[in-house]
Parts: C-alpha cells; structure tokens; sequence
C-alpha cells in the first residue's frame, strides 16, 4: 500500500516525537472541551448565576448513568436499580474499568471522565502511529487531529464507551499491521468485552492474516513466512470477550441472545431493510412536530450511513479488505436496524476514515482547510448540547 513497503522495506518509525505531538493535541482538546462545557453551564444551563451544577454533574447524562448503573450493582441488582430492563445491552467493559478507577477515585463520573481521558490519549497515539506505518508521521499526526475534532468528538470526552474501545482496537489493528497476532487476539478480546463492534474487528483481522499485504516485514521476514497455522488460535481468541460475555448472559437469563432481545425490546431496534430504515429516520428527521435536537440528529444520522457506504466504496476501490470488513460490517448492521440510531457516533470507531481523510488532508490544504473550519464547531455545539442534557446521538 505504502510506496515503502512495495519496494519490500520500512523506514523507522517517527518515535516519540510523534507520539509527544499527538499527546499535546490531545490535552489541547481536552482542555477545549473543558472550556465550552463550562461555558455551556453559564450561558446556556445555568438561569442564576448562584444556582448552577456543578462541571462535574454536567457530564452525567444519557448513557452515562447506565454505565454507572452496572458498575454500582450488576447485571443482577435489584429491581429498584433495573427500571430500565434493557441494561444487558451494556457490554461490561466500561463498568468493570469504571468501579476499579471508582475504588481510587471515590466520584462515578470523574472515574468516567478520567477513563475516556486517558483511553483517548492511548486511541489517539495508535492512531498516529497507524498512519505513520502506513504513510508517513504528517498522516498520523493529522489523523488523530481529525478525530479529537470529529463533530461527534464529545463522546471520547464524557463517560461512554467509545474511547475504551479505541485505546484497545486501534493498538490491535497495528499488532495486526506489524504481524503481532497474539498481541492482536488478545486486544481484540478485550476490546469485545467493551462493545459488540469488536465482532466485526475479529473478522477483519482474520481477513487481514489471509491477504496480508505489507510484504516484507522490518526484521525481512515475508509476510508468507509469518503467517503460522499457530496464529488460527491467536485469531479465534479475537472473539473470546465477546463470547465470554454472551456466555454470561446465558448463564444468568437463559438466553444467548440477551443481548439483541434487549435492543429490540427496549430500544425497538431490529433487522429490517435499510430502505424500511432510511424511511423510518427521514420521517423522524423531517416531521415538524418532532423536537429541534431530535431532528437535527436523526439527519446527522442519514449523513453518517451515507459517509459510511462512501467510505467502503472507496476501502473497495483500495482493496483494503480487512478494512472493508471492519467498516462495512458495521454500516450494514447499523443500515438495517429499524432506524439509524448512534452511527454518527459509531464514525469515532471508523479510523480507515479519520486515515483517508488525514492524507486527503495532507496532500490538498482545501481539505484540511475545510475540515479545521466546519469540524470543531460542530464539535463544540456537540459538547454544549450534551452537557446541556440534549440528545447529541
């Protein structure tokens, strides 16, 4: 893919130069998020200046009770804690992580926000490292960039899921980039103890260990010579966290698709044809009496499936395989649901996306230009609306 490794070498890597670059980018837009949900208090929640919550509370909305929810009593608490039967749909990654930083932390959503924090910080470092493996440190660095300016960018900041998955998804990916295997799996399984996505992330590494195409590796070994029938195991242990988990919830319900049962019972969300679904959320998106915010994100949410069909197309046209895999298993799952729900959100988990765009952005400054314009406020109306407690997606 790279111009290096057709010619069967690997320049070195730019170290940690880069990787102290990504990290000042990182803290800069934490520090950017801090500012405009601190505002968002003041100018937008607050209507007297002495009765006005805490920055801290600001942050505990939607999900985030959910995952504070499992991490206080199980999945097995008591039905006072479970008005919301549909808590299985919370894969226990984030709340196992959640009560160990609690322990130390004593505050459930500061343990939140320092877990996103700190994961997005490792997410955003793999990324870099990621782009520069595959191109150059320019890539990488604009690549990470891109991400902490998403539109969707407060859900790496606030207690959800998605940094964690990202601090363990992207370093597989790279193992798997560099011919680490175990590394790879074990991450991987990880990662499926974290969100249901990780399925998709197993069968693209397997799709990644069968048309391999760095070539030659920097100790010169071929990537034929690397791949071992030993590796098959360091391939199916990928699934592990995720079959742990859907083992679990058979053992304590009876079914080994809680899971699903859950998002359909209590988020109406099942298989159904992507037109059914398309219609459902343009008639959610264009109805008049529907709430501003609702609207607003239900489009966002139209615009986010066709980025990602756009998106494959183009893996398709690259013959990134894997990628294709990884990305389009999620587009079609989230295309066929009932409605388009979270798949803005789901972009954060897209880094064939924020790479692609950070070497568009590289080689034609209209694009960065563009993207450094409209991405980060979009970004901060993101952080406003979140900690004002409306839905963001």
């Amino acid at each position: 893919m790279t111009d290096a490794s057709a010619a069967g070498t690997r320049r070195p890597a730019a170290g940690s130069g880069v990787d102290r670059s990504v990290l000042a980018v990182w803290v800069a837009s934490r520090v950017g998020v801090g500012v405009a949900s601190a505002a968002a208090i003041w100018m937008v929640i607050g209507d007297r200046a002495g009765n006005l919550p805490s920055w801290v509370a600001s942050w505990d909305r939607w999900d985030v009770g959910l995952f504070v929810k499992v991490a206080k009593f199980g999945y097995l608490g008591r039905p006072e804690h479970y008005s919301d039967r549909g808590i299985v749909a919370f894969f226990p990654g984030e709340p196992l992580l959640l009560r160990a930083v609690h322990a130390v932390i004593g505050d459930w959503i500061v343990a939140g926000l320092l877990i996103s924090a700190v994961a997005g910080a490792v997410a955003c470092v793999a990324l870099a490292r990621l782009g520069d493996l595959e191109w150059d440190a320019s890539t990488g660095s604009r690549a990470a960039l891109y991400l902490v300016l998403s539109p969707f960018a407060v859900f790496l900041a606030a207690g959800y899921s998605e940094a964690l998955f990202l601090a363990l998804a992207l370093p597989a990916w790279l193992a798997a980039r560099r011919g680490r295997w175990w590394w790879a799996g074990g991450l991987t399984a990880l990662a499926g103890t974290v969100r249901i996505t990780a399925v998709f992330l197993a069968v693209a590494l397997v799709v990644q260990w069968l048309v391999d195409p760095l070539g030659a590796r920097p100790d010169g070994s071929s990537a034929a010579a690397r791949r071992r029938p030993v590796h098959v195991l360091a391939l199916l242990s990928a699934f592990a966290g995720t079959a742990a988990y859907f083992g679990y919830l058979r053992a304590i319900t009876g079914d080994w698709l809680a899971w699903a049962h859950a998002q359909r019972a209590v988020w109406d969300r099942s298989l159904t044809a992507p037109w059914t679904a398309l219609h459902a959320t343009w008639s959610g998106a264009t109805d008049p009496t529907q709430g501003a915010a609702y609207a607003w994100s239900f489009r966002a949410e139209i615009v986010a499936i066709a980025v990602g069909v756009l998106l494959c197309l183009v893996l398709l046209a690259l013959r990134r395989w894997a990628e294709v895999v990884y990305v389009g298993g999620q587009v079609v799952a989230l295309g066929t649901s009932s409605y388009f729900l979270s798949v803005a959100r789901a972009s954060l988990l897209w880094w064939p996306l924020w790479l692609l765009l950070a070497r568009a952005g590289v080689r034609h400054r209209w694009v960065h230009l563009t993207y450094v314009a409209v991405a980060p406020a979009l970004m901060a109306v993101g952080v406003v609306t979140f900690v004002s407690g409306h839905w963001v997606g």
